[in-house]
């Protein structure tokens, strides 16, 4: 079937029409392009299509720089230019405050974050007949693919997958599936190895040497599928996050912004939807706080209370807050069960939320009738954060001031948005 590429869809594929006018989903098309395609099986409301030919490619169109892409499921638009992904993105985040209720709302370009700085990853690990596969997964697949090189990972995660892959492969605990996550920490790599066998005590001694042979000064273990939190399986020296320079103690597995570009744009977009200079006293009231990326920042333009579910993260934004000497209270709660109410929020002079990806839609009905003047939300789903929003634009007098889209998950369908809104004429 011969037919033109009309958009870019969520998920990165080309967007056409067959004759009836229901769409196609086309991956690796682009937006202007004459295509030929094979129809395949129904996806949503249309129907699955693989790029057979190009007739008229598109002007943006670009060699993509990884030998994984197509076979790799975590890149979509590597084979487009970056200004076009940066409108895209900027405009995905546009349609979803549209969808909210926020029409016209002018967001800028989301700037790529720069190659090799990705600091976190979640490689799976399987065992096959002819070895252990180490990688992300495959396009469209649970099964990962042996990763030779990633363009977006920071070398120094890239570089431990041919050790993590002959490690698995002579590591009794490991038996068929399991997976390693690495984050970079400013004192090295820090890993969390979940395999679906027991740790022996051989099993330990081997990850010691493991972790003193590759620059590890923490490797965590659990088992695949557990729930219990991981256990230190072998420790050679202390283990440090620097956020906003102040140093953090995190625990195995914690989550961080995945790249330290990504995480400077959100927190200065953060501080520019603050007004310069808060009235009085101001307090902030800051949800979702995490291991605190934006409460130290916060701290400087007032006093902040952080909300936090997960208790090693509460813990440890506590003691780094109360070592750096800011004015911060960090307290757990369960945000989802037990959001926070109208009087708990009065008085605060802003509240920041940035949720994890389902987004908060019972704080955010709360926030909407809340007497609260400023609210600032960090998304990482679109579809959440027009969901989430529209509570704002059906209640009187809020209005967006800015939003910004920020793209840290360089040529990915990914975005992420920072929204300010006040209420007010």
């Amino acid at each position: 079937m011969r037919v033109t590429i009309e958009a870019l869809g969520a998920a990165g594929d080309g967007v056409a029409r067959d004759g009836a006018g229901r769409p196609l989903f086309v991956p690796f098309a682009l937006p202007g392009e004459v295509v030929e395609v094979e129809p395949g099986a129904a996806r949503g409301d249309g129907r699955a299509a693989a790029l057979t030919g190009i007739e008229t490619p598109s002007p943006g169109r670009v060699t993509p720089p990884c030998p994984h892409f197509g076979t790799c499921g975590a890149c979509a638009v590597q084979h487009l230019a970056d200004a076009p992904v940066a409108a895209w993105k900027a405009a995905r985040v546009a349609d979803a405050l549209s969808r909210a209720g926020f029409r016209d709302v002018p967001v800028a370009p989301a700037a790529p974050g720069p190659p090799g700085t990705r600091r976190r990853a979640d490689l799976a690990l399987r065992r096959r007949a002819d070895g252990v596969t180490v990688g992300f997964h495959a396009r469209g697949s649970a099964e990962p693919f042996d990763m030779a090189t990633c363009p977006v990972l920071d070398p120094r995660i890239l570089a431990l997958v041919a050790p993590l892959r002959a490690l698995a492969a002579t590591l009794p605990a490991f038996r068929r599936a399991g997976s390693a996550m690495v984050n970079l920490l400013d004192s090295g790599p820090d890993l969390l190895l979940r395999t679906d066998g027991p740790l022996a005590p051989r099993d330990r001694a081997v990850l010691a040497a493991f972790a003193a042979a590759n620059g590890i000064p923490r490797v965590a273990w659990s088992r695949e599928g557990a729930r219990d939190a991981p256990e230190i399986a072998a420790q050679s020296g202390p283990v440090a996050a620097v956020l906003s320079g102040v140093p953090v103690l995190p625990a195995p597995g914690a989550f961080f912004q995945a790249t330290p570009e990504g995480e400077a744009a959100i927190v200065a977009a953060v501080l520019d939807g603050l007004p310069r200079r808060l009235p009085g006293r101001p307090r902030i009231v800051e949800l979702h706080a995490g291991l605190g990326t934006l409460t130290v920042p916060l701290s400087a333009r007032g006093r902040v209370d952080a909300y936090e579910g997960a208790a090693e993260a509460v813990a440890a934004l506590a003691t780094a807050a109360g070592r750096a000497g800011a004015r911060v209270r960090a307290t757990r709660r369960d945000l989802d069960r037990q959001p926070l109410l109208p009087a708990e929020l009065a008085g605060a002079a802003a509240v920041v939320l940035d949720p994890p990806f389902a987004g908060a839609a019972g704080q955010c009905a709360i926030l909407a009738r809340a007497a609260v003047p400023r609210v600032i939300y960090v998304s990482c789903n679109p579809a959440a954060l027009a969901r989430d929003l529209a509570p704002f634009a059906r209640a009187p007098g809020w209005r967006v001031e800015r939003a910004v889209a920020v793209d840290q998950f360089r040529w990915s369908s990914q975005v992420e948005a920072v929204v300010a809104l006040a209420r007010g004429p």
